[in-house]
């Protein structure tokens, strides 16, 4: 592997100079710093971003948090963070906790052995407290703020409200909410309260049915959902707080022998691509997913490069109708 004495002994210039271009300190010419980047592609010499963090006391790391990388929400997230960074001259460094607290202490100590410039945050189990030692900027996604930085999360209530109300404009005389995860308190509750509210102001019957983190980990909720199916026979309508449990919703609508949307209908969240590739497609109540990313590393590079006040950022959401409906 190319070393930083190589671009220089190759291109003939110091390694001083070269130390400069990549850190675009002091004047350098134009053909000085045209050769250095020839000689660098040249040789696939890769720079050391930890090393260049500890010589400026700073760096272009951001370290990202998330549960897993196979739900698709998650991957669609840290694409689009790592876009917004990218264009912003910063690098990820990728943490899946995996839905174990011990890796807590782990990721801790990673952040600190590679300097990051701050924290994007966005598993549900880790504690925000136990961050504070860092030193760097914490901003939550889907998360309450509990001391970073910042969060950034989006107007799940509203989303609440926007779903249920769209499954009794459609008939629906019988609700269902698939809520969150049992003992975890997190922004997306939003949803279940939304659902409440909607369904008493329209003195419609519901259920709310929140499920365990083992189901979540796993994003297996078939045996759950026939069970439900099974002692609620004639619910006519289902609010679930992702896509993928909907997805589900639909397979077990099929094996109760339910038509979607004719027998039951079935609104979402989210909206990631497996809304339009469910048969029938999902209506889902769209996250704005490109939009917190991009404000998410923008808060958190404006809060390294300046002191700002903690503040919740909180973003539209809109319902998307499609053929569960």
């Amino acid at each position: 592997m190319a070393t930083i004495k190589d671009v220089s002994r190759e291109a003939g210039i110091s390694i001083g100079t070269v130390s400069r271009v990549l850190n675009n300190r002091g004047y350098i010419s134009e053909k000085t710093r045209e050769k250095v980047y020839e000689t660098m592609k040249r040789l696939n010499y890769q720079p050391n971003e930890v090393a260049r963090s500890l010589s400026k006391k700073s760096s272009t790391i951001i370290g990202l948090v998330v549960p897993q990388i196979e739900n698709p929400y998650f991957a669609s997230l840290t694409s689009y963070i790592e876009h917004f960074a990218s264009e912003r001259d910063y690098q990820i460094l990728l943490f899946l906790s995996d839905g174990r607290e011990q890796r807590e202490q782990e990721l801790i100590e990673q952040c600190k052995k590679n300097r990051v410039a701050g924290i994007i945050l966005c598993s549900g189990l880790f504690a925000v407290s136990n961050f504070k030692d860092l030193d760097c900027p914490l901003v939550t996604v889907e998360r309450s703020l509990e001391g970073g930085t910042s969060s950034v999360e989006c107007d799940n209530y509203e989303g609440g409200v926007k779903a249920t109300q769209h499954l009794i404009e459609k008939g629906c005389r019988y609700l269902l909410h698939l809520s969150g995860v049992v003992g975890n308190i997190m922004p997306a509750d939003k949803r279940a309260q939304g659902f409440v509210d909607t369904c008493e102001a329209n003195q419609i019957p519901h259920i709310e049915a929140p499920f365990s983190e083992e189901l979540y980990e796993k994003m297996e909720y078939i045996g759950f959902l026939e069970e439900i199916f099974a002692m609620h026979p004639d619910i006519d309508g289902v609010f679930a707080s992702s896509d993928i449990i909907a997805a589900q919703v639909l397979q077990v609508c099929a094996r109760f022998g339910k038509k979607v949307p004719d027998d039951i209908k079935i609104v979402g969240f989210d909206d990631i691509p497996l809304a339009k590739w469910t048969v029938p497609t999902l209506t889902s109540v769209r996250q704005p997913l490109r939009e917190m990313a991009e404000m998410a590393v923008n808060t958190l590079i404006s809060a390294k490069e300046c002191n700002i006040v903690p503040k919740q950022i909180r973003m539209a959401v809109e319902l998307v109708q499609r053929g569960s409906t």
